[in-house]
């Protein structure tokens, strides 16, 4: 079986983790498939929007354990193998310039937590639920989790649900923003395809930058971020998107950034 599927209709890119059997366990094969998935996308310039999921009941269990397990005494250097090849999906995931949709069907541990953090929108269905998972084997977080969750939910939480392996629902998910919205499960696949659709349609070139200046603002000084937010502004006005944006605004009509 392929352990990623990917499939691209016009605009919009999904991207699906495909060991359903294994609960959707990053193995190397998958992580491996994940980073050529993600650089494909990325680089495409006809996809404007990427939607990142999972198949079958859980959206991701996280690491192979049983992978790590066979391992046996070469375990550090198969997990140092895991991680860096995963890191790559993320970092590409993370920077490239279009929005990232994540749709949690199911239950994220682990490494599929840290994936399910990486949505700009994150979707989830009322079955999932979120644990990091790695104190309960002995393990540290991977896949940008320790650095991802303290700046989406605050510190203290993030202590909470790294250092006490707490398990998170989907409703309280979304009360303290892990998520960006719940809908009932058979609502999940159209609700995620509407926000898809509308951000395909949305300036790409405008919202990756705004992802770049968010991404960066996590850890810049104000006076270099305010720099770097007047240099960016000054491009996206030198865009063919601005000028439909701003043509379309005192035409008092819709705009049409995929046309731009």
């Amino acid at each position: 079986m392929i352990a990623i599927r990917l499939d691209i209709e016009g605009s919009i890119a999904r991207i699906t983790l495909n060991r359903p059997d294994a609960g959707n366990a990053i193995d190397p094969a998958l992580a491996s498939d994940l980073a050529g998935a993600a650089t494909r996308v990325a680089t495409d310039p006809t996809v404007r929007c990427v939607v990142l999921t999972g198949a079958g009941r859980l959206f991701s269990a996280g690491g192979d354990v049983g992978g790590m397990a066979a391992a046996g005494d070469e375990a550090p250097g198969f997990l140092r193998s895991l991680a860096d090849t995963l890191h790559g999906a993320v970092m590409t995931l993370a920077t490239m310039p279009k929005p990232l949709v994540v749709m949690v069907n199911g239950p994220a541990a682990g490494a599929g937590l840290s994936l399910a953090l990486l949505g700009d929108v994150v979707i989830a269905g009322r079955s999932a639920h979120f644990t990091a998972a790695y104190t309960g084997i002995g393990l540290t977080p991977d896949g940008g989790m320790s650095w991802l969750l303290p700046r989406v939910v605050g510190l203290r939480r993030a202590q909470q649900m790294i250092l006490t392996n707490q398990r998170v629902g989907a409703e309280e998910a979304e009360r303290i923003g892990l998520v960006t919205r719940i809908v009932d499960d058979g609502m999940l696949r159209e609700t995620t395809d509407d926000i898809a659709h509308a951000l395909s349609v949305a300036p790409t070139a405008a919202i990756g930058a705004a992802r770049s200046l968010l991404l960066e603002g996590a850890t810049s000084a104000l006076r270099e971020h305010l720099d770097r937010e007047a240099a960016t502004i000054a491009a996206a006005g030198a865009h063919p998107e601005s000028r439909e944006g701003v043509s379309a605004f005192l035409a008092r009509r819709k705009p049409d950034f995929q046309g731009a």
